[in-house]
């Protein structure tokens, strides 16, 4: 791993996704997809509450990879669309979706391209963990989403916290990479292991950018949003990382933390009616 500085953002979407075209059919078998078609509850109980009802209102679901968060708003009443711009990923949502029989329509098309391909406003723009690291411009990221919501409608998020992806990947603790953002990716080599799998090496190296909370909230707010909350959390009610165990009080974390860190985030911002 090491900083890419000369590394076209085309060039560095089209090998990322790449990758997510690759990793698609194995997440389909590692994510809990036998769960999710028994009608097992999907989302962690933070985001259910923090979202609130969603029945009959129309929801954006960006980067939704091959879908099952989409099919599960859906399944509670949801009128939904999932983006994202990998054609592996919405070729096995759609499949999900006939298989369900659940209401949704899959987009693909690269984030920042989706204005020239989807109409409409949403009252719900959606996305969730593992996904800010994929983008190299949060303020366009941002006004994309204000493009979307209709006025009085909210973005939410829920995402890996920014301190948590400094920390090295062998679980002692210890800092390996900077906090703050560099506009040049990270370069991870053609060996680097799938989160879900790590047995599983991918073939397509990818390109992650690092942003602080400091970014991720001035963006939102540069794009004309009220920020309704910012809330951390050290532990979830479900394990929404592969590795996480679970503590004596029930919720999952990460194991061997040396003291209480904040592993997510979570954010709601509305747009404004006008007067």
């Amino acid at each position: 791993m090491h900083i890419e500085n000369n590394i076209p953002p085309d060039k560095a979407r089209d090998s990322n996704r790449n990758f997510w075209d690759e990793v698609t059919p194995l997440h389909l078998k590692t994510y809990d997809v036998e769960g999710f078609l028994l009608g097992e509850p999907w989302f962690p109980g933070q985001i259910l509450e923090e979202v609130g009802d969603v029945e009959d209102l129309s929801l954006l679901h960006l980067q939704c990879h091959f879908g099952l968060d989409t099919l599960a708003w859906s399944f509670l009443g949801a009128k939904v669309t999932g983006v994202d711009f990998s054609p592996q990923s919405i070729e096995t949502a759609r499949d999900l979706a006939k298989h369900t029989n659940l209401p949704a329509q899959f987009i693909c098309s690269d984030i920042y391209a989706l204005p020239d391909v989807l109409q409409g406003e949403y009252d719900i723009v959606f996305t969730s963990i593992g996904v800010l690291c994929w983008l190299n411009d949060l303020d366009a990221w941002a006004k994309i989403i204000t493009h979307f919501l209709k006025p009085g409608g909210f973005f939410y998020i829920m995402e890996g916290h920014p301190l948590l992806y400094t920390f090295d990947e062998d679980g002692k603790w210890t800092f390996q990479l900077p906090y703050f953002h560099n506009p040049h990716p990270y370069f991870w080599g053609e060996d680097t292991t799938d989160y879900m799998d790590t047995s599983y090496h991918a073939k397509n190296p990818t390109y992650e950018w690092q942003w602080t909370v400091s970014d991720i909230i001035n963006a939102i707010i540069g794009a004309g949003l009220r920020l309704e909350f910012f809330n951390e959390f050290c532990a979830m009610d479900k394990p929404v990382y592969p590795e996480m165990v679970r503590k004596e009080d029930g919720l999952f974390t990460f194991p061997d933390m040396p003291v209480e860190l904040p592993i997510l985030f979570s954010l709601k911002a509305y747009k404004e009616k006008s007067d």
